[in-house]
């Protein structure tokens, strides 16, 4: 099987926009944990979150960064010595001179490589982790030029949560012992241990303990946080680097015995065949190409959580792993509606459906009073319940994994909470999420929380106000009932006529209640706390979308064609539409003025896949202009995240990328729609 490769291009005639692009272009590798490694391709740090190893620790600590960054330089034979890594300083300052000799950056298989020439020698720096370890390997080889140079790295950190402020002050002195070839940082006895390891020829350490103090992280300052951070360095590594010997650093807080198992070229070999099977295992026609990149890209999301816990009886019973899926990169964590939107082109669209039998039955296990959680908070293992559609969406997640997989062992393993899910919401259950009894609508608020997606909420201030019936929540139950009614139908046969009896209330009094005439489209909100709400937005196209469609089909066509004019772009939807008293063109700004653009028109790529599949189904023979409406987000993949997809992007030209720089869901549908539309 071929490489898949990404080029990053640059411009190599205007200095200035060549530093804007590797200040501004990232990178992401993940090791299956929740942990990572993050950066801009320059290698100046910008976030919070950028470092070289970010290890996932059991509860309570969390993700944590471990190293930051590293200084590198080459010593020639004629002892002239060139450093190509540095800094921002403060006031956004360059401090380093490795622009000047950076001339190509890569993704191999999803591999980062640099490459650099510098006098006359050509050398390229490879990182790779570990999977299921808190590892990093740091490779360097010599390509041309000098037969032997001298490698100097003087590695970087400061210990702390990954969302930490990065003017966070260690309380205790950093600890740094030295045995042999093992080197060693610790902050206390009961802090997580850096092991570092340097391998090559004649390789050393010298001592040179400092502090760089003034650290500038410019996306921190331009999103309203702290941006000055202090760094710390015991002293620095020189190698011996040769044609014909490579040299490399490997960071980790694994066990020494871990790291002598597996030595760096054995760990790159082994994640370059691991890589291998998972584009073997993925649809035919997501083995090259875009697609390729984008299963690579699908297993960042996809995590075994450090330290959560198996329910030992299902677990071990089923040969099960916990496994859930991380929403987004760099700061969220497992969200429950993330991960069943996500599922199909995560797990099902990539040949992972043992994967996507864990996840299900991992969540089904943190069922309570009928609901799945929104999320498990940075270092909990339990789970916060304030959402009001991620339990119908398991529904939806559920469904599509029999559909590929007919495995109705998981379907009578997870029944009873199914049926949990779906009493609890005709009886009523917390966070006022219950049928009305009146009409068979869903209804849902609680004061204090934002139940819906759109969940944007600064303080007191509610951005989307959305208590009440909300469209897409209504879609998802009427969708949930009707799979509930035929999977008890062979079992339960009068449970299941009366779930079809619920089923048809809830569609009459759906196209009765959210048709807006004037508008010619869907309320977005019935019943709310300020009645009945027909800003346009894009949550209506799930009552097109879904397997079982609530709304009547000759309304398909208006609904979709007003969301076509007014929310489609080329990377995404926008939540609203332009021309409403709250739409806000761009995202940025601090986290108040971020939040109001969140949901207020704000472009969401995963919204793509609904605009499709409704589109398929009232244009079943345009598959090809399904497939261009992606063309636009493939061209993202060069974008902020080198072969990701960000979490959200402007509502206008030039659709900049804004929020994560990878996120679970976008990535998820992009692969679904792309391969489903496929020629």
């Amino acid at each position: 099987m071929t490489t898949v490769t990404r080029d990053f291009h640059f411009d190599r005639h205007d200095e200035k926009a060549k530093t804007r692009q590797l200040l501004e272009q990232e990178w992401l590798l993940t090791n299956g944990l929740g942990g990572y490694a993050s950066g801009t391709v320059c290698g100046a740090l910008t976030r919070r979150y950028h470092g070289l190893l970010i290890a996932a620790f059991p509860s309570p600590l969390g993700r944590m960064v471990m190293l930051n960054r590293l200084t590198e330089a080459i010593r020639f034979p004629d002892g002239s010595t060139v450093r190509f890594g540095g800094d921002q300083r403060e006031g956004g300052r360059l401090d380093f001179e490795g622009i000047d000799y950076l001339t190509g950056f890569r993704l191999e298989d999803g591999l980062p490589v640099w490459r650099y020439e510098i006098m006359g020698s050509v050398i390229e720096k490879q990182l790779v982790m570990v999977h299921k370890q808190n590892t990093v390997h740091l490779i360097y080889r010599l390509i041309s030029g000098e037969q032997k140079v001298r490698l100097k790295l003087q590695p970087y950190l400061q210990f702390r949560p990954h969302d930490a402020s990065v003017d966070q002050v260690v309380d205790d002195p950093y600890m740094f012992t030295a045995v042999q070839n093992r080197y060693q940082i610790s902050i206390g006895s009961h802090s997580p241990q850096l092991r570092l390891v340097i391998n090559g020829g004649r390789g050393n350490f010298t001592l040179e303990e400092k502090q760089s103090t003034d650290i500038f992280y410019d996306v921190e300052n331009a999103r309203g946080y702290d941006a000055l951070g202090t760094l710390w360095t015991a002293g620095y590594f020189a190698v011996d680097l040769a044609a014909d010997q490579d040299a490399a650093l490997t960071a980790s807080t694994e066990s020494w015995e871990t790291l002598a198992a597996l030595p760096p070229e054995a760990a790159l070999a082994m994640e370059r065949e691991r890589r291998r099977l998972l584009l073997a295992a993925a649809d035919p026609k997501a083995r090259q190409g875009l697609a390729a990149e984008l299963v690579l890209a699908t297993d960042q999301f996809i995590i075994t959580p450090a330290g959560r816990h198996k329910d030992s009886v299902r677990a071990h019973a089923m040969g099960d792993e916990v496994c859930t899926v991380i929403a987004g990169y760099h700061w969220f964590t497992d969200w429950g509606r993330d991960t069943m939107i996500s599922l199909e082109g995560l797990t099902l669209a990539t040949g992972r459906h043992m994967e996507a039998g864990w996840i299900l039955r991992t969540f089904a296990h943190y069922v309570r009073n009928g609901l799945i959680p929104n999320l498990f908070p940075e270092g909990h293992n339990d789970g916060l319940y304030h959402t009001a559609d991620a339990s119908l969406w398991f529904f939806h997640a559920v469904n599509r994994y029999l559909n590929h997989t007919g495995d109705d062992a998981t379907l009578q393993m997870i029944m009873p909470q199914l049926r949990q899910i779906i009493d609890k919401h005709l009886s009523g259950t917390s966070f006022g999420i219950g049928v009305d009894p009146g009409d068979g609508l869903l209804r849902q608020g609680a004061e204090g929380y934002q139940l819906t997606w759109m969940d944007a909420k600064v303080g007191d201030w509610v951005v989307t106000p959305r208590r009440g019936k909300a469209v897409e929540l209504n879609a998802l139950w009427y969708n949930a009932l009707r799979l509930m009614q035929q999977w008890t139908e062979k079992d339960d046969p009068a449970y299941s006529r009366q779930l079809g009896s619920f089923a048809e209330q809830t569609c009459r009094s759906f196209n009765s209640r959210f048709w807006y005439q004037e508008g010619g489209y869907l309320y977005d909100l019935v019943d709310g706390e300020q009645g009945d709400d027909d800003a346009c937005r894009p949550n209506q196209l799930f009552a097109i979308s879904l397997e079982h469609p609530v709304l009547d089909r000759e309304k398909w066509s208006p609904v979709l064609e007003t969301v076509r004019k007014r929310l489609l772009t080329p990377v995404g939807l926008r939540t609203l539409a332009h021309g409403h008293p709250d739409y806000k063109p761009t995202y940025h700004g601090d986290l108040r003025a971020r939040d109001a653009a969140y949901h207020q028109g704000t472009v969401w790529p995963w919204l793509i896949g609904t605009f499709i599949d409704s589109w398929l189904k009232l244009y079943p023979d345009q598959v090809p202009t399904a497939h261009s409406f992606l063309d636009g987000l493939a061209s993202q993949m060069s974008q902020q995240c080198m072969g990701s997809i960000s979490e959200i992007f402007d509502a206008e030209k030039p659709y900049l990328p804004k929020g994560c720089i990878a996120q679970a869901w976008s990535v998820a549908e992009m692969l679904r729609c792309w391969l489903k539309t496929a020629p």
